[in-house]
């Protein structure tokens, strides 16, 4: 069976596992909805376009916000608002209240996991096939701490994130950025800047040792940690929301940021799997690549950089979570081998399964925890399994 068949195979049955814990997720909570509810009330939730409408003065949605335009010559000129009409091809029988609970609360912040935990498994897969190291995970090149930076820096000193713009013919549209997705910017901005940083450090004449990647991540990962303690002292009443973020939450989903996120998470995954056959080759040693035709440099430097902007785009929205990219990437492998090309996308499907799980576990008890301490929490144990049981040292 080739690598690709085994991969689809593979990637068709943790892809239907998938989908049973987000139903089963969805199902769980304070008020609990059967499963096969949950699932009608999706369905319910699924629309299609059913044609273009228009409405009086301008009140459509593609054309809110925006008043009379103003032609040289002509004056005021007030145009008919656009709206695009959607129907369900659905209509199971659902309580109304169900039908909220599972589409506006509970589906966000189990798709937001399911994405994280997916970005952060394929990083991981990828850093532990690069570095040649099972401990290797998407922190390592200074990903995380970038971002806890950024998000830190933002929270202990907040900017306004508006402005307003004059637009020709349009007039002043005002444009602004609401306070979480401000922690959510500067946390992305942050991550890149600590992974290309690292990067820059280690590239000497062109090349980048992967001994010396791997000692300058730790070097400014702990530069960045001072950094987040001395922004602690300053952090006043905001150190709770500190605290928060710092141990990992999904708790504040929204359906825009999963829509972001599944803008930037997908493509990369693309270009990460195109690259699946070259991680192979590069698992033989920088030479032997070379010495099969592998544009060494040039694929460490895309490699590296998909890894950092995927694990950016997690981290971003929800926080440091750990332990996701280092244990299920090596579960994965010593269940289906380590070629990347199988191990990429079961991987990356598995880590949405764990992080949905996890997520579904911290906020189950009486009391909601952060996801970052149950994914530790069975992270850790699995981590001194591997000091004891392997040879982890070797890069």
């Amino acid at each position: 069976m080739s690598a690709w068949v085994r991969s689809a195979v593979w990637s068709a049955a943790l892809a239907v596992a998938l989908a049973a814990v987000v139903v089963v997720s969805a199902a769980i909570g304070p008020v609990r909805i059967p499963p096969a509810e949950v699932v009608k009330a999706v369905l319910n939730a699924l629309v299609v376009p059913a044609g273009v409408e228009t409405t009086p003065s301008g009140a459509g949605p593609l054309l809110s916000g925006i008043g009379p335009l103003t032609l040289p010559g002509v004056g005021p000129l007030t145009l008919p608002g656009v709206e695009l009409a959607y129907r369900s091809p659905f209509a199971f029988p659902v309580e109304d209240v169900h039908q909220r609970i599972v589409v506006g609360v509970r589906l966000p912040r189990i798709l937001m996991g399911a994405l994280v935990g997916f970005a952060l498994a394929a990083a991981g897969t990828v850093m532990q096939g690069f570095f040649r190291n099972p401990m290797a995970d998407p922190s390592i090149i200074g990903v995380s701490s970038g971002a806890a930076v950024g998000a830190v820096a933002f929270i202990v000193f907040p900017v306004a994130l508006s402005t307003t713009l004059a637009l020709p013919f349009v007039g002043a549209v005002d444009v602004g950025l609401s306070y979480g997705a401000g922690v959510s910017l500067f946390a992305f901005v942050g991550a890149l800047t600590a992974a290309f940083g690292v990067y820059a450090i280690a590239t000497r004449h062109g090349r980048t040792p992967v001994a010396t990647l791997l000692l300058a991540g730790v070097a400014v990962q702990t530069f960045l940690g001072a950094v987040i303690s001395y922004l602690q002292l300053q952090a006043g009443e905001s150190l709770r929301r500190i605290v928060a973020w710092l141990m990992g939450h999904l708790s504040g989903a929204a359906w825009g940021d999963v829509a972001v996120t599944a803008l930037v998470v997908p493509p990369l995954f693309v270009l990460l799997l195109a690259y699946a056959r070259d991680l192979n080759v590069l698992l033989l040693g920088e030479e032997e690549a070379r010495g099969l035709g592998i544009e060494v440099e040039r694929t460490k430097r895309i490699l590296l950089g998909a890894s950092a902007l995927i694990t950016a785009a997690g981290v971003s929205f929800a926080g440091v979570i750990g332990f996701v990219g280092l244990i299920v990437p090596h579960m994965l492998r010593l269940v289906v081998g380590p070629d990347h090309r199988v191990l990429l996308p079961t991987a990356a499907l598995a880590g949405g399964s764990f992080l949905v799980a996890a997520d579904t576990v911290a906020r189950s008890g009486s009391a909601e925890l952060p996801v970052g301490i149950v994914t530790a929490a069975v992270g850790a144990p699995f981590f001194i399994y591997l000091l004891m049981n392997r040879e982890v040292h070797e890069l």
